[in-house]
Formats: C-alpha cells, structure tokens, sequence
C-alpha cells in the first residue's frame, strides 16, 4: 500500500502530520489518548479501497508539533482537525476514536467540508465536571512519569481510567504501535485534565446535522455508554451501533465488524440508512433522523 506524508499549517503556527493512502473521497482518521496514526493499521487494507485515507497524528506525536504542556488547550486540537479535513480540498469523511472522537466532534462545528462523521465512544464527563480518573491516579502517574516509567503510565491509564479488560491490553500491548503509545504517555495526564474540564451542552449540538454514526461497544465502561447515549440523544441526525461483545478497543478486538460498520454509513445513501434501520442482526441501531 502506497502511503505518502504530508502535514498542514495549523492557527498557532504549528502542524500537523498525516499519512495519506488509497483512493477515492477523503477519509480523515482521528486516533484516540496514547496513540497515533499507527493505530489506524489493520483498517487500513479496507478503507483504501474506498477513499483515500489521512491519517493524522495528533500534536505532540509522529511527525506533528508538540505543544508545552502549560500551554496545553483541547481547543487548539478541534482546531487542526478541521485544518486537516479544510486541506483535503473537497468534502471529507471524518472517524474518531475516543479522545479523537471528541476532537472529531468539535472540529465538525467548524468546518462546512465534511459529508459525513463517524465517531466511537468520545469522552467527557457526565455531569460537567465529574472525574473520570480515580482520586489520586493522575499524580500516581505524574510520578511515574518523572521516573522515566512510560510504560507504567500508559498501563494505569489503560486500567484505571479506560477501564480496559486485560485481554484488550495484552491485545495492544502485542500490537506493532504499543511502542508509540508508550511514547505518548507524557500527553496522557494533560488529555485527561481536558476532558475533566470539558462541558457537554446538548444544545451546541442542535444544528449539527451532518450525518452521523455513533459506535459503542456492548461491553464499554458505563461513563463512555452515558456520554455517547447523550450525544445520539442531541444529534438531530444520528444513528447509533452498538457493537455486541466489544470494548473501547474494537479496531483491535473486532476490527473486521468495525470497518464493515464504518466503510456501509460512510457509502450508503440516506435513504437506504433510513430504510435499514435497525434491521442488521447482532446490533442496536437508532434511525437517522
């Protein structure tokens, strides 16, 4: 598969890397809390043949800027995701996953170039406000951050806040990107803090009505269900999947279902989403509306 790198400008004179494959409408890929565009690799066999895929890395990973963590403000992250999709040229596609999700969410109110959007399990607190890490778990990882253990980060992170199962972990852990998740476990604590701060107000969302899937997996932590239940209940033209027997790490997991589930919204017309609503076996499905 032929991959090409490029980057775009972004507002704080910064840019941002991407890897850009395959042919057809482009695709803007948006990974998640400690990772990169790597984690994107098993999918990308089957969405190349579909459109051409750009796969960013977020600031502060691969070939992108890094930003000081003083300096730090999820709002510049909305902002390159729509510089990103604004550069394509033409309309885009948009998928994010998790923390990516929630950059691929608020990059869609502000931009005007995006024909569709696919969004898996964003983040953010549900009330306003409250935690989502254990009380004391970011300075537990701060500290081991300074210790130089990177990876001890990233394995509080995995356990303690993304809740996730040890068959999921080992799963990534033996994946070819375990390396760059390792380093980028100094964005960890920052990320965290943002989506802790982060307000979802349903009533921003009211006039958002480019098309949108939103993905959860049976088996996903209870505040990621709240959040993207809240968000399909405030998206005025959403569908929601659920993906049965899956976690926040379905690329890894079930990566064949999820991309099945990804390449059909993103090239079925309206009416046929309309018109096939709920009716797919072994998943939960709401009509667009």
């Amino acid at each position: 598969m032929l991959q090409q790198i490029g980057s775009v400008p972004v507002s704080d004179g910064r840019h941002i890397a991407y890897q850009r494959s395959g042919s057809g409408p482009p695709l803007v890929l948006v990974h998640g809390t400690a990772d990169d565009h790597t984690i994107w690799t098993p999918l990308l066999p089957a969405l190349t043949q579909h459109f051409t895929v750009y796969a960013i890395d977020r600031r502060g990973r691969g070939g992108s800027s890094s930003t000081d963590s003083a300096a730090y403000a999820i709002e510049r992250e909305f902002e390159d995701v729509a510089a990103v999709i604004n550069a394509t040229g033409e309309p885009a596609y948009l998928l994010g996953h998790s923390y990516g999700a929630l950059c691929a969410l608020e990059a869609a109110q502000q931009t005007r170039n995006l024909r569709r959007l696919v969004l898996y399990e964003p983040p953010f607190p549900l009330p306003p406000g409250s935690p989502i890490s254990p009380p004391g778990t970011l300075e537990q990882m701060e500290a081991l951050l300074k210790a130089g253990d990177r990876e001890g980060t990233v394995l509080i992170f995995a356990r303690d806040i993304a809740q996730l199962p040890e068959a999921e972990i080992t799963a990534a852990r033996s994946s070819p990107g375990w390396q760059a998740t390792i380093a980028a476990a100094p964005t960890l604590t920052d990320e965290i803090r943002a989506v802790e701060s982060y307000t979802f107000d349903p009533a921003r969302f009211r006039h958002l009505t480019t098309p949108t899937l939103l993905m959860l997996g049976s088996a996903t932590p209870p505040f990621l269900q709240a959040a993207t239940n809240a968000l399909a209940a405030a998206l005025p033209n959403s569908q929601l999947t659920v993906l049965p027997d899956q976690g926040h790490l379905a690329m890894f997991t079930a990566p064949d279902l999820f991309t099945r589930e990804v390449v059909q919204f993103l090239t079925e017309q309206r009416d046929a989403a309309v018109a096939d609503a709920g009716q797919l076996a072994g998943r939960r499905k709401m009509p667009l509306r």
